[in-house]
């Protein structure tokens, strides 16, 4: 479809990104396309080993004595998709649809974050029209998996000190403080051994997962941890073995179903049953307000010879999923309504002779998010698990000093009569490990309207895109 809307450009430049599969960890092909772009324009470009891209425009007429502007963002988005969407991340595009106001991908999620980055930025650059001081925009690889792009990124050929992140979901939103984080790796080693019997496959699916960060304190229900409540209770009733276990994609996306496979006795089905619709209607109480929709399915499977994990194993898993810290872990007594340290279990997969587990520890703290993981890694060490760390990034403080902030905030009361929020958000953003590596960096990040990111209904508003691009030009303008 053609995205017939103003600003013509930015949503031209939207569309042909939605056409590249770019999900994390598959960022060549993007990246690429991001290098002929720059060619095609005659910009001065640096494509990073990783596929980080810098593209470098020299400054309009009248802004030759200006300040040079970084504007950045990344090129991946998370890839999330509805139960039975035909779609293979790795090698298709996205399949846009319009409602009203919103722009939606059928079936997946949308990659609005932070497609909208790009496009806003090669619309600038492609201008010939628009009024702008020297540009260094930076578009960074693997940002949603631990901001790897951010952490590999060649600071040295950078010249500028103020930075614009686009990397936000809220109009009227200057952010200008995030979380820092990383991603603990739990790796629980299991033997198997061989069973012959019933094999039922439990499903608990319907929730509506989310950003990690973002919507980490709206009380959404993790289905990993769910999952782990529901083998805890059938424990509890009867004897059975675990032959598989999963849920949840990547580690910041609350997981929205997981999966096991279990053995047990044929003449206990009613009982799995029974506990499986008995634990349905008390998460429906639990998560009323929250959660609409979650179910737990039973499905008998042909009975085979298999293998299943060594008892022993199967406790520690459960216990594990029972005992692992998940949620929020504290509220910030600085700023009213900010979580400053939470998990989210993630990842939970089968993998050859291990159960893997991958948690997104978040804090604006960076001894509470030491103090979280080494938590966590006493809990599953102790238990025989090992456990690892990777991803490991900065949170980014706020500068009160900061003069980009102030002409930000000037512009916005200008144009629109009111003033804009600042705020400080639990996620995070890359402007924490860029301002690490540039002494004196100053930040602010924002961005257009974009709802329920991470999931497959999420959803950019086409005139809130609009608003921001005007706003962004005005700001430009001013610096």
């Amino acid at each position: 479809m053609v995205l017939d809307f103003e600003p013509r450009e930015v949503f031209h430049f939207f569309e042909e990104i939605c056409s590249i599969p770019h999900g994390s960890g598959n960022t060549r092909q993007i990246s690429d396309y991001l290098v002929e772009f720059a060619k095609k324009h005659s910009l001065e470009y640096i494509q990073e080993p990783c596929g980080n891209v810098i593209i470098f425009k020299k400054a309009s007429k009248g802004y030759e004595a200006s300040e040079t502007v970084i504007l950045q963002g990344h090129m991946d988005m998370v890839c999330e998709k509805e139960e039975g969407a035909n779609i293979d991340f790795y090698k298709d595009g996205l399949s846009l649809e319009v409602e009203e106001d919103e722009i939606f991908a059928k079936h997946t999620t949308l990659g609005g974050d932070d497609g909208i980055a790009v496009a806003y930025c090669l619309a600038i650059l492609a201008s010939e029209t628009i009024d702008h001081p020297a540009l260094e925009v930076v578009i960074t690889v693997d940002e949603e998996i631990g901001m790897l792009g951010a952490n590999a990124l060649d600071c040295s050929v950078l010249q500028g000190k103020r930075l614009i992140n686009i990397d936000s979901e809220d109009e009227g939103v200057l952010t200008v403080s995030c979380a820092g984080g990383l991603v603990g790796v739990i790796e629980l080693p299991v033997d198997y051994v061989e069973v012959e019997g019933a094999r039922y496959e439990l499903l608990l699916e319907g929730l509506a997962g989310g950003h990690s960060g973002v919507e980490i304190d709206k009380e959404r229900a993790n289905a990993n941890i769910l999952m782990g409540r529901l083998l805890f209770e059938i424990s509890k009733n009867m004897g059975f073995g675990i032959e598989t276990i999963s849920g949840g994609l990547k580690d910041n996306a609350i997981p929205r179903a997981a999966r096991s496979v279990i053995w047990c006795e044929e003449e206990d089905e009613e009982i799995v049953c029974s506990l499986a619709a008995k634990m349905e209607r008390e998460l429906a109480g639990e998560f009323k307000g929250s959660e609409e929709g979650i179910r737990i399915k039973v499905h008998k499977m042909p009975k085979q010879q298999g293998v299943m994990f060594h008892p022993k194993n199967k406790e520690i898993l459960m216990y594990v999923l029972r005992q692992l810290p998940n949620g929020v872990q504290k509220m910030s007594m600085e700023i009213p309504g900010l979580v400053e340290t939470s998990c989210n279990l993630g990842i939970l997969k089968t993998v050859g002779e291990q159960v893997v587990m991958e948690v997104s520890i978040r804090s604006s703290v960076e001894s509470e998010k030491r103090a979280l993981s080494e938590k966590i890694g006493y809990l599953t060490e102790f238990l025989g698990c090992d456990y690892s760390e990777k991803g490991d990034y900065v949170g980014w403080a706020y500068n009160p000093d900061s003069k980009l902030q102030k002409v930000m905030l000037d512009v916005y009361q200008r144009m629109y009569q009111k003033s804009a929020k600042i705020e400080a958000i639990h996620a995070g953003l890359e402007c924490g490990i860029l301002s690490a590596k540039l002494s004196g960096l100053e930040c602010v990040s924002m961005g257009p309207d974009i709802r329920d990111i991470h999931t497959p209904q999420e959803r950019l508003s086409i005139s809130s895109t609009r608003r921001v691009w005007e706003y962004l030009l005005e700001v430009l303008k001013e610096l």
